[in-house]
């Protein structure tokens, strides 16, 4: 699989233009909690810099960690599909800063620029497919060591 691509990077200009007309600039600090696994997705957003965490509760006192993110990566989008919850949580590992957007305005915008709304989903759903394997990597990691000695 080919390595993540940047959203912003990959982008037609005129597009980009387009999403970031939509952005607002906000910061997070070192451990807080950015959203929560299955919490209402709304948003997502683009991290500028610092390092974000992301994971799931497998059933310990904290949750465990499949991902980081950095600057210039894609957080969120679950905002993109019902039931509109967050699949994973996400932890701001170190000072964050980064471009948020509001998910039901880049859904307009999707829908009244089919253009736009086809590249950045395109983009998107690259990311995602990305994301996907290697937070399987990572549980198969964690668990198949476990699993291997039963």
């Amino acid at each position: 699989m080919t390595a993540p691509r940047r959203l912003l990077r990959v982008l037609p200009p005129a597009h980009r233009d387009a999403l970031m007309e939509l952005a607002s600039e906000v910061s997070f600090e070192q451990g807080r909690r950015i959203f929560e696994e299955r919490g209402t997705a709304d948003r997502f957003w683009i991290v500028r810099s610092g390092t974000v965490t992301l994971d799931l509760r497998l059933g310990g006192p904290r949750p465990t960690a499949v991902s980081s993110l950095e600057s210039g990566d894609l957080l969120g989008w679950s905002w993109l599909f019902p039931p509109f919850q967050w699949d994973f949580g996400a932890e701001a590992l170190s000072p964050v800063r980064a471009y948020e957007f509001q998910g039901a305005e880049v859904q307009a915008r999707c829908e009244s620029d089919p253009a736009f709304g086809y590249a950045l989903l395109r983009v998107i759903a690259e990311i995602l497919a990305h994301r996907v394997q290697a937070a399987r990597v990572r549980l198969l990691d964690l668990f198949a060591p476990h699993a291997a000695g039963r």
